[in-house]
């Protein structure tokens, strides 16, 4: 049996009490102690004072706002655990969960990542997905506004059926543990991603390095969303959709993909704009990871 120690790496950017929330589920959610680093990306809320003053916690303040995966990667500099919990600070994990993470990751010895089954307003959110690919990514785009049963956002977002343990594309990276050895041997996360898409880039290279991408559903984490971009709703997506771009782009490099890659750059372009004006028609925060 390898070894079952974690340690959580959270990135925090003026979190409020969503990360006292995470902090005080990590006794319900394991029953071995999990060492935590909370990265603070810049903070104005006091997030700094509050960690601080806790029994246990590590605070690592980067000085400036890093993004998430190069916060992510901070954070995981130097760890000696096995498993490192990469976690966004709005989570809130169920009794058990990481238990059952560690009991999955007995059952598949060649998983680097595994994720939970993720509920957002009651809901089970799509956080195992297939990877993104060309025509998947055109037909989610165009018709996953209007249509949103159409036949590539189902491919790509895996919604239909019950959740079901077993490989996938990629997790999403609001709750992932980590195979801290596996997650060094591919670089960690790329910095090139400020936010968006480091999940999905991480997954394919442990894919293409030989690791499997789990999904877990037997723990479920709750995931409140949106708490530090909703205020930079517009800003946001635009990262979002830069992020798109630059991991389609790098599937598709070379001269000869060069047209490809500028219809690709047109069409996010519009749909940005699209998303933008559709926003601030709409009451309500925008997800921290959009769909």
């Amino acid at each position: 049996m390898t070894s079952r120690r974690i340690r959580a790496v959270v990135v925090a950017y003026s979190s409020g009490t969503y990360l006292h929330d995470l902090v005080a589920s990590f006794p319900v959610a394991s029953k071995d102690p999990v060492a935590v680093t909370v990265v603070d990306n810049g903070s104005t809320d006091g997030t700094q004072d509050w960690v601080r003053a806790q029994s246990g916690l590590e605070l690592l303040e980067s000085g400036r706002n890093l993004g998430y995966g190069g916060a992510a990667n901070l954070g995981a500099v130097g760890v000696q655990e096995q498993w490192l919990l990469v976690v966004n600070p709005d989570i809130t994990l169920h009794e058990h969960a990481l238990d059952l993470l560690l009991d999955a990751a007995e059952r598949w010895p060649s998983a680097a990542v595994l994720g939970p089954r993720i509920i957002t307003d009651g809901r089970v959110y799509p956080s195992a997905r297939e990877l993104p690919s060309l025509g998947r990514g055109m037909g989610h785009a165009l018709f996953g506004w209007f249509w949103p049963a159409n036949p590539w956002t189902a491919s790509y977002r895996r919604e239909r059926g019950e959740p079901v343990e077993g490989v996938v594309g990629w997790l999403s990276g609001s709750c992932l543990l980590l195979r801290r050895d596996a997650f060094e041997a591919v670089g960690g996360f790329d910095e090139a991603y400020f936010m968006y898409f480091e999940d999905t880039d991480l997954c394919a290279r442990l894919g293409r390095a030989g690791y499997d991408v789990v999904y877990a559903p037997d723990a479920v984490a709750a995931h409140h969303g949106g708490h530090s971009t909703v205020h930079h709703a517009s800003a946001m997506t635009k990262v979002h959709h830069a992020s798109a771009y630059l991991y389609l782009s790098r599937q598709y490099a070379g001269l000869r993909w060069l047209p490809l890659r500028a219809v690709l750059r047109a069409g996010l372009a519009a749909r940005y704009v699209l998303a933008t004006r559709i926003g601030r028609l709409r009451d309500g925060a925008q997800p921290t990871r959009p769909a």
